[in-house]
C-alpha cells in the first residue's frame, strides 16, 4: 500500500498504514491492553503508535521495556528510525550504563528503552520515579509471571504514576486459562485484542508458511545403547517401588511426573524424615539423570550423548560431584553404556537430513537465510561443526551466555554482532537454541528448521514465526519415530489450539466498549479514564534496611519495598542486610547453605558476621536443605550446632524470599522503633593468609577440593610447580588419580577460547 500513518511524532512515509494495526492500537489506547499478533505482522509497530499517542497527547515520558539486551538496542533502533523525536531522548538502559548515569539520563529521556531488571533496581533504589511515565510497554508479555520484573514494574507504576496507561505485547500467552489469567492480572490488564492470520484485515499481509514433518528412524545401534539404560531405569524404579514410591508409568514417566515426585519428597524432610524419603530422593536423582541421557539418544546425535556421558563421568570422579554420578559410575549397564559410546560410530540420522535440507536449500536460494533450532547446545555446536564442512554454507553458532563445563556461552554483544552478520550475509545459517526464539527481526529468514519438536506452544509459536515475513517461508519439524520426539509434537499440536480457543473467549469476554471508528484521523481515540486498578496503600513506617547490592534483584528487596521499609543499597562487606548497629543477617538459600558448606567458605563469612556485630543471624530460606547435595544430615545439624554454640549466631528459616523479607523487617521493627537503636554499617572481610590464598587458587581447578589442594602444595612447594607438573607427577600425590591429573593437564594447557 503506498498509504503511510501520519502523525506528528512519526516521520513521514516510514510506517506503512495497515488497518489491522490501527485497530489495536486503538484498542489498546482505550485501556490497559494485552495485544496478541502473530509473530512478523509489526507488535512493535502497534507499540509505536500507541506511544506516539499517549506521548503527544499526555506527555511525560513513555517506557519500553523488553527481556534482554539484544532486543532493547533491536526496539531503540526501530524507535529512532520511525519518530519524530531527537535521537538523544531515545535512551537504551542495560546493566551496562551505570547506575548514577541512569539517574541523570532518566530525567533527559523522552523514551527510555530498557532490561526490566535495570528498571526494577532503579525503582527500588529510589534512582528513578514513575510519576511522569504516561506509558509502558512490555515486550514478550507472556513472560509477567512469578516473580519476573514485569509483575513488580507493573504494580509500582499503577501505584505511582500519575496517569497510569500500559500496552502488553506478544504472540503466544500460553495455552491455558490461569497462565493468560495471570499474565493478565499481573500487568493490570483489562482489555485483550487479538489478530490471527485468518482475519480478513490481516490476511493480505501473510506469506505462505510451509511447515514440513521429517520423520526418520533410530538405528539398531542406538536403540542398544537405549537398552542398556531401560535397564539402569528398570532397576531404579524397582527400588523406588521397594521404598513405598512408584509412578504409574514407570520409566516412561514425564519429565513433569518426575520433578512431582521429588517435590513430594521434599515435603516430607521437614521434622524426623523417614530414612526411605533419602534413599528415594537419591534413587530420583539417578532416574533423572539416566532419563536425559535417553533423551539425548532418541532425538540429538552421537556427540551430544558423548558430550553428556563425558560431564557425567567427570561429575563422578569430582570431589563436589553428585552421589547420584558417583553410584551411576558403578553401575554395570553404565559402564557398559560409557564403553559401548566410545565404540559406535553410527550417527542419528536427523544430522544427515539436516546437511541435505540446508545443502538444497541453499543451492537452490545462495541469498538464503537459514535458522537451525536445537533444544541443547552440544547439538548446536555439532550441528554448526558439520554444516561448516560444506562448500557455500557458513554456518554460526547462537547460544546464551551462561558457561559451563567446555562450553562457553555467548555475551550479549556477541549475540547483536552474530544477528548482524547474519543479516548481512557472513553467516547464512543461524544454529540457535532457544535464545533466538523470541523477537529477534530476522526478516529474510527463509527457512526454519526444528531438530526436535518442543513440548511449549510459546516456543513452537515463537520459532515459526522467524520465517514467512517478508516473503514465503519454510518450516520443517524432524522427528524420531517411536520416541518422545512424537509424544512432543502432539503436546504442542494441542497447546497451540487450545491456545487459539482459549484467546478468541478471553477476547470476547474482556473485549473493549469503544467503536474505534475514527482510528486512522491520528488514531482518532479518545482517552478513556482507568478505573477499577488496586488501591495501594504508600506506608512509610520509617524503617531503614540496609542491603548489599548483590541482593538488589532478589524478592526479598522487592518485598521489602512493598511493605514501605526503606531501601539503602550499599557494598557491605560483612553481611547482606543491615538492620541496626549490633544486628546483620546473612541470608542463604538451602543450596546456597551447603555449597558454602563444602567449599569451606561458610564459618569464614559467619566469623567476619559474629566478629562484627553483636547480634549476628543467619537466614537459612527455602526447601532442599538435606536434598540439594544429599549430604548426611548430620554433617548439617552439627554445622549449624558449630555457628549456633561457637559463634553465637542465631540460625533462622524462612519459607520463601517474602517470608525472609517479612521477618527482615520485623527484625528492623524491632531494633529501630522498639529499642531506639540506629543503623551502623561496620565490619571488614578478613583477609586470607598466603598460604589460604595459595590453596584457594589451586582449588578453584576444577576437581580439587580443599584437602587436595593442601596436598599438591604439600607435595610440590608453591603453586607454579603444581601448574607445570606433568599427568605421571601429579598422580604422584594423594587423591589425586589419573582422571583427575588428566583434567588438570587439560584445564592448564588448553588454548583459551572466548
Amino acid at each position: 500500500m503506498s498509504n503511510y500513518i501520519k502523525h506528528p511524532l512519526v516521520k513521514p512515509d516510514t510506517i506503512e498504514q495497515r488497518l489491522y494495526q490501527l485497530d489495536l492500537a486503538g484498542k489498546a489506547l482505550s485501556a490497559p491492553t494485552l495485544v496478541v499478533l502473530p509473530t512478523g505482522l509489526g507488535k512493535t509497530i502497534v507499540a509505536l503508535l500507541v506511544i506516539a499517542s499517549r506521548l503527544e497527547k499526555t506527555g511525560g515520558k513513555a517506557l519500553v521495556l523488553s527481556p534482554t539486551k539484544p532486543l532493547v538496542e533491536q526496539h531503540a533502533s526501530f524507535l529512532k528510525t520511525a519518530l519524530n523525536i531527537p535521537e538523544e531522548e531515545i535512551l537504551t538502559f542495560t546493566g551496562a550504563v551505570s547506575p548514577e548515569k541512569r539517574a541523570d539520563l532518566w530525567e533527559k529521556g523522552r523514551i527510555i528503552i530498557s532490561t526490566p531488571q535495570v528498571i526494577e533496581n532503579d525503582i527500588l533504589t529510589k534512582r528513578i520515579s514513575l510519576e511522569d511515565v504516561s506509558h509502558i510497554t512490555f515486550d514478550e508479555a507472556h513472560r509477567a509471571v512469578g516473580n519476573y520484573a514485569y509483575t513488580y514494574i507493573a504494580e509500582r507504576y499503577f501505584q505511582d504514576a500519575k496517569d497510569p496507561h500500559c500496552l502488553a505485547i506478544t504472540a503466544s500467552p500460553g495455552s491455558s486459562d490461569e497462565k493468560i489469567s495471570e499474565v493478565c492480572t499481573n500487568l493490570f490488564i483489562s482489555s485483550v485484542a487479538i489478530k490471527t492470520e485468518s482475519d480478513s484485515d490481516v490476511s493480505p499481509y501473510i506469506h505462505k508458511k510451509e511447515i514440513e514433518w521429517k520423520h526418520v528412524i533410530l538405528p539398531d545401534e542406538m536403540k542398544e545403547l537405549k537398552k542398556l539404560l531401560d535397564k539402569v531405569l528398570d532397576d531404579r524404579f524397582k527400588k523406588l517401588g521397594e521404598l513405598g514410591y512408584s509412578l504409574p508409568y514407570g520409566k516412561n514417566s514425564s519429565k513433569r511426573d518426575l520433578l512431582g515426585l521429588q517435590k513430594s519428597l521434599q515435603g516430607q524432610l521437614r521434622g524426623m524424615a523417614d530414612p526411605a524419603v533419602f534413599s528415594a530422593l537419591s534413587i530420583l536423582a539417578e532416574i533423572m539423570k539416566v532419563n536425559h541421557a535417553v533423551e539425548i539418544i532418541e532425538t540429538q546425535g552421537l556427540e551430544s550423548l558423548s558430550k553428556y556421558a563425558d560431564r557425567l563421568e567427570n561429575e563422578a570422579v569430582s570431589k563436589s560431584g553428585s552421589k547420584a554420578a558417583k553410584r551411576l559410575s558403578e553401575d554395570l549397564y553404565m559402564r557398559q553404556f560409557y564403553h559401548r559410546i566410545k565404540e559406535c560410530d553410527t550417527e542419528h540420522p536427523k544430522l544427515a537430513v539436516v546437511r541435505d535440507i540446508v545443502s538444497k536449500e541453499l543451492d537452490g536460494k545462495p541469498d538464503s537465510r537459514v535458522i537451525i533450532f536445537t533444544n541443547y547446545r552440544d547439538t548446536s555446536e555439532m550441528v554448526t561443526n558439520t554444516l561448516s564442512e560444506i562448500e557455500g554454507i557458513r554456518p554460526v553458532k547462537f547460544v546464551g551466555q551462561s558457561s559451563k563445563f567446555r562450553d562457553k556461552g555467548l555475551t550479549q554483544k556477541q549475540q547483536v554482532e552474530i544477528i548482524e552478520d547474519f543479516k548481512a550475509g557472513k553467516h547464512n545459517v543461524l544454529v540457535a537454541t532457544s535464545v533466538a526464539e523470541e523477537g529477534l527481526d530476522i526478516p529474510a529468514t527463509d527457512l526454519v528448521l526444528f531438530y526436535e519438536p518442543v513440548p511449549s506452544e510459546i516456543r513452537s509459536i515463537q520459532r515459526k514465526g522467524r520465517t514467512g515475513r517478508k516473503h514465503e517461508g519454510r518450516v520443517v519439524v524432524l522427528v524420531t519415530k517411536g520416541t518422545r520426539d512424537e509424544a512432543y509434537y502432539w503436546s504442542c499440536t494441542h497447546k497451540e489450539r487450545r491456545m487459539q480457543s482459549n484467546m478468541k473467549q478471553w477476547q470476547e469476554s474482556m473485549s473493549s466498549e469503544n467503536s474505534n471508528e475514527d482510528i486512522a484521523n491520528e488514531f482518532g481515540i479518545t482517552q478513556k479514564q482507568q478505573t477499577g486498578l488496586a488501591d495501594f496503600a504508600d506506608v512509610d513506617n520509617g524503617i531503614t534496611v540496609v542491603l548489599d547490592q548483590r541482593e538488589i534483584r532478589s524478592t526479598v528487596a522487592r518485598s521489602l519495598e512493598k511493605m514501605g521499609v526503606n531501601i539503602s543499597v550499599k557494598t557491605l562487606e560483612v553481611g547482606d542486610y543491615i538492620v541496626s548497629d549490633r544486628t546483620a543477617i546473612e541470608r542463604k538459600s538451602a543450596e546456597d547453605f551447603v555449597s558454602s558448606l563444602l567449599d569451606r567458605d561458610l564459618f569464614r563469612q559467619i566469623s567476619d558476621l559474629a566478629g562484627s556485630y553483636d547480634k549476628p543471624i543467619l537466614i537459612i530460606e527455602g526447601e532442599g536443605l538435606f536434598t540439594s547435595r544429599m549430604l548426611n544430615p548430620n554433617a548439617i545439624h552439627g554445622t549449624i550446632a558449630s555457628l549456633v554454640l561457637d559463634f553465637g549466631v542465631s540460625v533462622l528459616y524462612t519459607r520463601d524470599p517474602e517470608d525472609t523479607a517479612s521477618l527482615i523487617s520485623i527484625l528492623a521493627k524491632r531494633e529501630q522503633i522498639d529499642e531506639k537503636r540506629e543503623i551502623s554499617v561496620h565490619g571488614k572481610k578478613s583477609s586470607m593468609l598466603l598460604s589460604q590464598q595459595q590453596e584457594y587458587v589451586v582449588s578453584s581447578i576444577s576437581d580439587i577440593g580443599p584437602g587436595a589442594a593442601k596436598n599438591l602444595l604439600a607435595h610440590f612447594g608453591n603453586i607454579e610447580n603444581v601448574m607445570k607438573a606433568d599427568e605421571d607427577e601429579l598422580t604422584k600425590v594423594r587423591n589425586i588419580g589419573p582422571k583427575t591429573a588428566a583434567k588438570m593437564r587439560e584445564i592448564l594447557t588448553s588454548e583459551y577460547k572466548r
